[in-house]
């Protein structure tokens, strides 16, 4: 089956949303209905992991506020982008000033009103002179009164200094002397917020604002600094009544940004949870968006492929998308969109909408394991399936390309052990026939073991009948890698080559990996067992002609080099040191591989595993001046463990 009988899924924009797939708008009516029965002002939290909904929420309040249910004259809701401003306005400046301006584009202005204005606007240009006296606003924040900032100011642009640079100095002197022509000469910072807050109180009700809503945006993506600063910043509004923040951000990134900011806080304060404590101390109401079950996957799923193919505005998929949310209303019941559900929406169902459904169902399972029921992560990973198809098409082997059997090759890929998917490539990519058995036998046995198997005398047999068990039964011992088992369809008795071109954007896997005979396959698999294996298996490792040698020694370097975690020794250590026992003319070659692992990765079993490895002048020179590398590069472990080592040998 080609990549042809699947429809295209199409790209799926990573954006907020108004209409809503994954039930929030349930989240953005409570925060509603809590900021209109508010009397005083009040701060919520809209908190989850990246990519969980936050700026959805946000964007179904703007449009509750401004269009929808909540809307009233007396009502205004400004939204705010932290991250949009970094590194080009201080951010508390560019929030207070973003709010005022926001203020005067959606109000007509009265006299009155224009004079708080221009009250206010002088304000805010104190405090961009402040800012801009680099080092000088230390004392500014201590209420230095404008003359004397004026006269600091003229000090250091003649004479800088270590707190402030000339040129700030010297830009400060010229914008205080702009401020200086239009404010009393004893105004400070100090007086000049609190001239802020009574103004800005008094704007809101000469505009008629009510309520003043504002939602900030993109808070954890933004720098520690930044994020601090639009805090504080926030903290000038907060006790003016009928004001009310939103706040949407992932509370482990601020809770980050506090601890860098307060740098010398003491560890028992860090410990005893003060970075939580300073965002609950200005979040009065957090709602956390939760992440997606199984269940709840499959119907995201299908909903976002589904109204990407036909458009959300489409009559049948607004029939769907009720439906959706009476099944995501309850999620305990764990039902799924059905095939009656597609036709009552759209009576006779295109094919490309059922084979997009059924994609959805093939995919979900380990997907929802895989994102741990991220959406953002969720589209993140239907983009590359559908780039990826499309690049295959591009290159003249669309037809090769099974859309279902490269979902379930990529959820491997990216959701899977690393050396397991690895190990499923290479086996692949070095025989004839592009199977790898192993997932063969893994996929029989977990079909043997499901309940309710109709076949299951079959599938026992077939499992047991296979080659590999102990290595399946080995990764059937972890949930997540019997779950994409179970994913039809079986790739196992698939020949996977063509999907390992489709996937070398990431890795080549193909390149140079001439098909491996069944002896060779046997032995590599015989050299993963450990000392013991690798020593029984020396005459077989004695016997092998000179391109077999190459072939295995490039198999078990390539698993080396590809090792994610090193603190512990892998297997195809001990398999390229059996190697270069029996040929010893690879030792130059065992030099180059060790050569090219990450010191700080490896753990302390590197400083005494090669003590006997090498014997050739040459080969024992690199490999010292390679443990002195480890012992200058190398973590702790490894470079205690070297310098233990040379002590020893020095006697």
């Amino acid at each position: 089956m080609g990549s042809s009988t699947v429809a295209s899924l199409g790209y799926i924009a990573d954006q907020e949303t108004k209409v809503d797939l994954l039930r929030n708008e349930a989240i953005s009516k409570v925060i509603v209905d809590l900021i209109c029965r508010s009397k005083t002002s009040v701060t919520v939290g809209v908190h989850g992991d990246w990519g969980a909904g936050k700026s959805s929420v946000l964007h179904m309040l703007e449009h509750a506020f401004g269009e929808g249910s909540a809307k009233d004259s007396g009502s205004l809701c400004i939204r705010f982008n932290g991250w949009e401003f970094q590194g080009f306005e201080d951010a508390k400046i560019a929030l207070i000033e973003g709010i005022v301006t926001q203020l005067v584009e959606n109000r007509t202005l009265g006299n009155e009103a224009k004079a708080l204005l221009k009250r206010i606007l002088k304000s805010i240009d104190l405090l961009k002179v402040a800012k801009r006296a680099g080092g000088v606003a230390m004392d500014l924040a201590m209420g230095v009164p404008l003359m004397t900032m004026m006269a600091m100011a003229e000090s250091f642009a003649t004479n800088p200094g270590t707190v402030a640079t000339a040129e700030n100095a010297r830009t400060a002197l010229s914008e205080v002397r702009g401020v200086l022509r239009d404010s009393p000469g004893q105004a400070s910072v100090p007086k000049e917020l609190w001239d802020f807050k009574e103004a800005f109180g008094q704007l809101l009700k000469e505009t008629g604002v009510k309520r003043l809503v504002v939602l900030v945006d993109d808070l954890d993506r933004c720098l520690p600094e930044t994020a601090i600063q639009t805090l504080e910043a926030i903290r000038l509004f907060v006790s003016l009544p009928n004001t009310a923040f939103v706040i949407g951000a992932d509370e482990a990134m601020i809770e980050y940004a506090v601890k860098d900011h307060f740098k010398d806080l003491p560890e028992d304060k860090i410990r005893g949870g003060y970075p939580r404590a300073y965002l609950e101390k200005l979040i009065q109401v957090p709602f956390r968006i939760p992440s997606l079950g199984e269940a709840e996957t499959r119907i995201y799923v299908t909903m976002l492929l589904i109204g990407t193919a036909v458009g959300e505005d489409h009559a049948s998929f607004r029939k769907l998308l009720v439906r959706a949310r009476e099944l995501l209303a309850q999620p305990w019941e764990r039902k799924a969109l059905s095939d009656d559900d597609l036709t009552a929406a759209f009576v006779a169902v295109p094919d490309g909408v059922a084979r997009l459904a059924a994609t959805a169902d093939t995919i979900s399972p380990v997907l929802a394991q895989g994102t741990q029921g991220n959406p953002r992560q969720i589209k993140r990973f239907i983009n590359a399936l559908n780039l990826r198809l499309a690049i295959a098409e591009a290159r003249g082997f669309g037809d090769a390309i099974d859309a279902a059997v490269l979902a379930k090759f990529m959820l491997a890929e990216m959701y899977l052990p690393d050396s397991m998917f690895k190990h499923m490539a290479t086996t692949a990519a070095s025989s004839e026939d592009g199977l790898c058995g192993d997932v063969a036998t893994l996929e029989a046995l977990v079909r043997a073991s499901a309940p309710g198997q109709a076949d299951e005398d079959e599938a026992k047999s077939e499992a047991l009948s296979t080659d590999g068990l102990e290595l399946a039964a080995e990764w059937a011992t972890q949930p997540e890698v019997v779950r994409w088992a179970r994913v039809e369809p079986r790739i196992g008795k698939i020949s996977l080559k063509p999907y390992l071109f489709v996937v070398n954007d990431r890795q080549n896997f193909v390149e140079g990996s001439k098909p491996m005979s069944a002896k060779l396959r046997a032995l590599v698999q015989k050299l993963l067992g450990g000392e013991f294996a690798v020593a029984s298996a020396r005459p077989d490792i004695q016997q092998l002609d000179g391109a077999e040698v190459e072939q295995v020694f490039s198999q078990f370097k390539s698993m080396l080099l590809m090792e994610k975690s090193l603190s512990t020794q892998p297997a195809s250590v001990n398999a390229l040191s059996g190697i270069v026992a029996a040929h010893p003319a690879y030792q130059g070659r065992y030099v180059e591989v060790l050569e090219q692992l990450p010191p700080g990765s490896l753990g302390s079993w590197a400083s005494s595993k090669f003590t006997s490895t090498f014997t050739s002048s040459t080969a024992v020179t690199r490999f010292e001046q390679l443990k002195a590398r480890w012992s200058k590069e190398g973590g702790a472990p490894l470079r205690k463990a070297v310098e233990v080592m040379a002590k020893a040998k020095g006697g």
